[in-house]
């Protein structure tokens, strides 16, 4: 644990000037505020900084007051500030008149709070995960909403529809459709700028597994992080979206998590892996069991499959995060799970063998997620299926060890699929998230406060008219 004195310490060491700290919308974009490191005392983490919450989704204007108490574990060096400045991610309370409560809707709140009630279950005292970043670096984007022009274009060299250019640079290596996953050099050309990413991670702090071009011929690419505690790794998904999308613009270039940026092209995932521990011991292992998992990790797929549809709405909260949960790009459409098979919802790895590993992974999440609340709603949904003993079997739910894509269209009917759109996931939250509140993890308001955004920026959305359709009906 970290002190205010080695805060001290690492202000001298790195001839910080200023203290930055970094906060998260209810969207879960960062947001951050700065002081000079002379106004920086034993005071901050006692009294914090005070902000407006009403602008970060929160709370009401009448109520909006609140303080930031920074976490002196998460200081780092921020590499992208040209002024040497330490910064820092931590928690928001609300303002008593002795005390400041920490404030129940704040995402680190609710993802802490999922933990203290995990722990009081006695099913666990440790979550273990580790996501898959997927995103995709372009040469340049530019978009438009306005009533009288609405569109968006991107391009990135190595695509192959630039290989037809006649222009100098033009070397004949673009990558083919659908056909990136572990491309090489010379056609790999963000391969320099993942490994700088991934040491500018691991300065950070963070513990990197591996990078790699993923299939998205335009520059799809994969960073895949070390297993960690849900806490932490809920930090570290702001971190490490904030490292990419910065060192790709000091590069001239952009990056996006968006789960489908590119038509007919393979959509970004942010796949969870994941297991628990109690006393030390992995609860998930049992070498009897199928795919050596035990019984409590088939109650908590269970619990994951039964609220699955719900769960979309803090695990894909964006209209544009159907267009990926389509069949032929990897990405799963049916509620199901499986050893090996990434058509299925939940997959769990054939090479995770020993007790310490063995774990599954959650398929359908993607990154415009705010990280505290989909981490946090996985962990309840999977406690109320240990609670409960939902099993998976016996639910039809699988195991399906075949590809699902490759049903017929009548055996396809058999088989439940997830949300086919925001509203669906919108309306099966509002039916389904006693599991949710339970323990108070995730309050009641916040839920509703949830809904009524989402649909507010659905309704939008959907007014809008797209390119495809005036493609389709403006000769009609």
């Amino acid at each position: 644990m970290k002190t205010s004195a080695d805060i001290q310490r690492m202000c001298e060491e790195f001839q910080i000037q200023m203290i930055d700290f970094k906060m998260t919308d209810i969207d879960g974009r960062w947001r951050h505020i700065t002081i000079p490191r002379e106004r920086f005392d034993d005071d901050i983490f006692r009294y914090g900084v005070g902000f407006d919450g009403s602008n970060y989704g929160y709370a009401p204007i009448e109520k909006s007051d609140m303080v930031f108490i920074p976490d002196p574990d998460s200081a780092a060096v921020d590499p992208f500030a040209g002024v040497p400045t330490l910064t820092m991610c931590g928690n928001v309370c609300t303002i008593g008149n002795e005390e400041n409560t920490p404030f129940d809707q704040y995402p680190k709140n609710v993802s802490l709070r999922a933990l203290e009630y995990m722990k009081e279950t006695g099913i666990a005292d440790r979550m273990v995960i580790g996501p898959e970043f997927e995103f995709y670096v372009l040469d340049k984007v530019r978009y438009q909403v306005s009533p009288e022009f609405s569109g968006y274009q991107l391009d990135t060299r190595q695509a192959e529809w630039n290989c037809s250019l006649s222009v100098p640079g033009n070397n004949g290596y673009e990558v083919a459709y659908k056909g990136g996953y572990h491309a090489s050099a010379p056609q790999d050309v963000g391969y320099d700028l993942r490994s700088r990413m991934c040491l500018a991670m691991e300065d950070w702090g963070i513990k990197v597994k591996y990078h790699h071009h993923e299939v998205g011929g335009p520059g799809q690419m994969e960073i895949e992080v070390e297993l960690g505690d849900m806490a932490e790794m809920a930090d570290n998904t702001m971190i490490i979206k904030y490292i990419i999308k910065n060192m790709a613009a000091a590069e001239g270039k952009t990056a996006t998590f968006m789960p489908k940026p590119i038509y007919k092209e393979a959509g970004n995932g942010l796949h969870v892996h994941m297991l628990l521990f109690k006393d030390g011991k992995p609860v998930f292992y049992d070498q009897n069991g199928y795919s050596g998992l035990s019984r409590e990790a088939h109650y908590f797929i269970g619990g994951l499959l039964k609220h699955i549809s719900s769960l979309c709405a803090f695990t894909n909260p964006s209209t544009n995060s159907f267009k990926r949960l389509v069949p032929g790009y990897e990405a799963p459409v049916t509620i199901g799970y499986a050893t090996s098979n990434r058509s299925a919802v939940i997959r769990i790895p054939a090479y995770a063998k020993a007790p310490e590993t063995k774990r599954f992974e959650l398929r359908n999440p993607d990154a415009t997620a705010n990280p505290y609340y989909a981490y946090a709603a996985i962990l309840m949904a999977g406690l109320d299926g240990i609670r409960n003993k939902i099993d998976p079997e016996a639910n039809g739910w699988g195991p399906y060890d075949f590809n699902l894509y490759h049903l017929s269209a009548e055996e396809q009917k058999k088989i439940k699929g997830l949300p086919r759109s925001l509203g669906e996931a919108l309306d099966a939250l509002e039916a389904d998230h006693d599991y949710l509140t339970a323990g108070g993890v995730f309050p009641e308001r916040l839920i509703e406060i949830w809904l009524e955004k989402k649909r507010a920026e659905l309704k939008e959305i959907e007014q809008i008219p797209s390119p495809a359709e005036f493609k389709y009906y403006y000769d009609l």
